[in-house]
């Protein structure tokens, strides 16, 4: 009877694993008799047992592993269940309809797919009251696509999945199934090689390097950050320090490092200490190789198992949220790594590359970069980002390595890229991509933050992207990072030789809206720690910090500063332990640290060092001239409001000075706010003294101040 039901050709298609329609085969198939039938395929099985209407029933072997059992007309996809392997009694995966509809297609193959995480990958989802798992995956190239798991002992031929259309898509629903399940996927490509890959949607895996994905419930955790997300949504300007951890190697316990759960606890309080705003995470989605920092990412929709579970790190971010600190990720969307078991060739083919090896491959990092072209690859890349604002509420994204997506010829030689279609060197697809982006984003999170690490002079990497720019809200400002570091960097007595470096970069400062970093870049790779790039003994190399840091506060800008640096760390960063907070028994370490939290605090409460910090009006100079002393000062204003201001004085010489006379004109009254050479913050003592306003028949003309030795001196002025 099956004969007549099943073609031969169609069934060596399935036994040699190169079905593309299993479902035409197998499950309940109606014929012309008195009885329909179900067919089973399970091979190098003996019996296939089927519970049909709560009795239990034997299936007849047909051939090459196909059994079936004639049953009544009528009998549906809900009437009987069946055996597997390791003893799973569930209903037939093969019973089911297709669940993928068209206008998931018509939306995924547009790249519009904002939901994708919902639809692709392995959803636990309930059908017709049946709950299991759907299986969906993107493989264009591939002849055959199976789920291979615990649950079918890995064998490729057991669940097969159905090819939707002719784009690529293949699916399979597996009731009984269900969260913590092991999976891969088992690909036949076109040269009819067997791959085995881990999964591109895959929301949680076992620890690298194994690459083994597991099925994730992102919908059960129950959230309490009610209060954070909606007045995140409101607010439209605000400070912004970010503290930049590591999650592996900030703390450990017992010789290990600390879990999502434990690192929540321990992180919110010390950024609370510490009055820091936001944290800023190096990449915690799944990623084989510690050495990578987690920038080599193979699981771009899972937060890696190295500290726990996906419940566990939103357990994480919402503790945080109730503490009043938001969270930025490191995103890396601009390439990935080689890795075999991973997207590299996904289906026997370049899919998330570039075709061509010279385009395909970076010559900087030795990785893939992702083919933007593709719409399927940028949903897939614009998927993972909104996963992670919608369903573990992240703040913000820092797009890594911004330029390498900008420019087709980033790193390469003449003749080892392509120009783009008018015959230029920028990348058009991916500069549409980050567009795209962030328009989304915006769009449908109010309140999330988006940074982009921009090395270069590309133009309009914050402005809006109605108004022709990429509408990122803040770029990294990696020259005045390398100007402010080759000017700390000199000895004090040379540094009159060097002024332009700490006042070029206020020319261009507010030509886009930027953020300050003193990253975890600057402290690897042999340049060693923020505290041992500075001339001179202890004492002085720990009033540069002050110093350092306090101009990094002072000046426009949000502020990012990489951990351990807010004590003076001495050891280069390793990821492989933590940081050594043994040294906060020492007292230069611990001042430091008093100053940086006091630091924090003050930029936090004082709106004139934030307020509109985009725009010239927030700034004006006091004194840049003056060069043989060391000496700079400006105004911070709040806005456009002019009766008040910060006065802030950078002094970058050992030397003191017991009366130092500024130009300030229409000064009121002058409070000093924070002197970095207080004895508290490990200085001096000098630099208190109560400011003089200087007068010439009753018009003030200037202040005359106690300028201590490397240092900064802020005070509140009013006008009249």
């Amino acid at each position: 009877m099956v004969d007549k039901l099943i073609h031969p050709w169609d069934l060596d298609l399935l036994v040699s694993g190169r079905q593309k329609d299993p479902h035409k085969l197998l499950g309940i198939l109606a014929s012309e008799d008195s009885s329909d039938h179900i067919v089973i395929f399970r091979p190098g099985a003996h019996t296939v047992a089927i519970e049909l209407l709560g009795e239990l029933h034997h299936a007849v072997a047909y051939r090459s592993g196909l059994f079936f059992l004639s049953v009544p007309k009528g009998i549906g996809h809900g009437d009987y269940r069946v055996y597997h392997q390791n003893g799973l009694l569930a209903h037939d995966p093969y019973a089911f309809p297709p669940l993928w509809g068209e206008i998931d297609s018509f939306l995924f193959h547009r790249g519009t797919h904002y939901r994708i995480y919902e639809r692709m990958g392995a959803i636990p989802m309930e059908v017709q009251g049946i709950s299991g798992v759907l299986f969906v995956l993107w493989a264009p190239h591939a002849q055959r696509v199976s789920v291979v798991g615990d649950f079918n002992f890995w064998h490729g031929l057991v669940n097969p999945l159905r090819k939707i259309s002719d784009q690529g898509i293949w699916e399979l629903f597996v009731p009984g199934l269900g969260e913590g399940i092991r999976y891969k996927w088992e690909i036949v490509t076109q040269s009819g090689n067997v791959i085995v890959k881990t999964d591109p949607y895959g929301k949680s895996f076992d620890p690298p390097p194994q690459g083994t994905a597991r099925v994730a419930d992102s919908e059960s955790y129950s959230w309490s950050d009610h209060r954070w997300m909606e007045r995140r949504s409101k607010q439209s300007e605000g400070p912004v320090t970010i503290y930049e951890v590591h999650l592996g190697s900030w703390q450990w316990q017992e010789g290990r490092p600390l879990s999502y759960s434990e690192m929540a606890h321990r992180l919110a309080s010390y950024c609370k200490e510490m009055h820091y705003t936001h944290v800023e995470l190096l990449p915690i989605t799944e990623h084989p190789l510690n050495e990578s920092w987690g920038y080599q990412v193979t699981g771009y929709y899972a937060p890696t198992s190295r500290y726990g579970t996906l419940q566990e790190f939103q357990y994480f971010v919402d503790y945080l949220h109730k503490e009043n600190i938001g969270i930025i990720l490191d995103w890396v969307p601009g390439h990935f790594p080689v890795d075999a078991f991973a997207l590299a060739s996904f289906d026997g083919e370049p899919l998330y590359e570039y075709t061509g090896h010279s385009q395909a491959l970076h010559p900087h990092w030795n990785t893939f970069t992702f083919d933007y072209s593709r719409h399927e690859v940028t949903n897939f890349l614009l998927g993972s980002a909104l996963f992670w604002l919608d369903k573990m509420h992240i703040d913000g994204l820092r797009v890594d390595a911004v330029a390498s997506m900008l420019y087709r010829d980033y790193g390469r030689e003449d003749g080892e890229w392509t120009p783009n279609i008018y015959g230029g060197k920028e990348n058009l697809e991916s500069i549409e991509f980050l567009k795209h982006l962030n328009s989304v984003i915006h769009k449908e999170f109010s309140g999330v933050l988006t940074f982009a690490e921009e090395s270069t002079a590309f133009p309009g990497v914050t402005k809006d992207v109605d108004q022709g720019g990429l509408g990122f809200d803040y770029k990294w400002n990696l020259g005045w990072m390398h100007d402010t570091f080759h000017y700390f960097m000199k000895d004090p007595m040379y540094r009159k030789y060097h002024q332009k470096d700490l006042t070029f970069s206020l020319w261009y400062a507010f030509q886009e809206s930027f953020i300050l970093p003193l990253s975890h870049d600057e402290v690897v790779h042999g340049k060693g720690s923020l505290v041992n790039k500075l001339p001179g003994d202890t004492w002085t190399r720990f009033a540069q910090m002050r110093v350092l840091l306090s101009y990094q506060i002072c000046l426009p800008g949000k502020k990012l500063l990489f951990m351990g640096g807010e004590f003076g760390q001495y050891g280069e960063w390793s990821p492989d332990r933590p940081l050594d907070w043994e040294l906060l028994n020492h007292h230069y370490h611990k001042t430091l640290r008093n100053c940086v939290s006091a630091l924090n605090a003050l930029y936090i409460h004082q709106p004139y060092l934030w307020m509109q910090e985009s725009s010239q009006e927030c700034f004006h100079w006091v004194d840049f001239h003056d060069i043989e002393n060391n000496v700079i000062a400006y105004y911070r204003f709040a806005g456009s409001n002019r009766s008040s201001a910060l006065l802030c004085v950078h002094h970058f010489s050992a030397s003191t000075f017991p009366s130092y006379v500024l130009r300030c004109e229409g000064v009121k009254h002058c409070e000093l706010l924070l002197n970095t050479d207080d004895e508290s913050f490990g200085g001096s003592g000098k630099g208190n003294r109560a400011p003089v306003v200087c007068q010439d028949q009753g018009v003030a003309w200037g202040l005359d101040i106690e300028l201590p030795p490397l240092a900064t001196v802020i005070y509140l002025v009013t006008f009249f």
